[in-house]
């Protein structure tokens, strides 16, 4: 197994991470509004939980409101409880034609939590990058034994892996500080 192999394969690893972060800071409110906060939002839809999407559209006319557009008029109610009933902090009304979620501005106490626990979806991803690290690495040193790769190919692969895992741990920094900045934006 080549250098390069091993290489890419953690490059996969740890871009993978990356996006798993990202995918988690997406979920976090901000208190402006976004559609991907009603995700885990479930809707009954005749006896069985649908996403929220596949039973209305989803629409955000302004940074303080989302409105939802059901498919049937029948599903105004249910789509109203299912997002009051989701946790997740809002109050949906209902005018006869859409859902409206007014998002509320958070307070500064709140803020702060939500950055907190930005940090630590931000920490557990640098290191599961760490991990990867280590793990190819042990993977190089096991190529070198095995397929005889010279000691001196296996150090430059350390170094490739370091220098991979630096330019991911940064990343994992920027979009740390990009969604403190989002929050902490009044």
């Amino acid at each position: 197994m080549p250098i390069q192999d091993v290489t890419n394969k953690a490059q996969a690893a740890m871009k993978k991470t990356l996006e798993h972060l990202q995918q988690e800071f997406s979920k976090v409110r901000t208190g402006r509004a976004t559609a991907t906060i009603l995700d885990p939002v479930r809707v009954d839809y005749y006896g069985s939980p649908m996403p929220l999407n596949q039973v209305g559209s989803i629409a955000v006319p302004d940074a303080r409101t989302i409105v939802v557009q059901p498919f049937e008029k029948a599903m105004l109610s249910p789509i109203e409880k299912a997002i009051r009933e989701a946790d997740l902090g809002l109050n949906p009304s209902n005018d006869g034609n859409v859902v409206r979620v007014p998002i509320p501005m958070l307070t500064e106490e709140r803020r702060k939590d939500i950055v907190k626990t930005c940090k630590k979806h931000a920490e557990d991803s640098r290191i599961a990058v760490r991990n990867l690290r280590r793990d190819f690495i042990e993977t190089l040193k096991k190529v070198e034994k095995d397929e005889h790769l010279s000691e001196d190919d296996r150090k430059r692969g350390e170094a490739d892996m370091q220098k991979l895992t630096d330019r991911f741990i940064k990343d994992i920094d920027d979009v740390l500080a990009k969604k403190e900045k989002e929050v902490m934006e009044v």
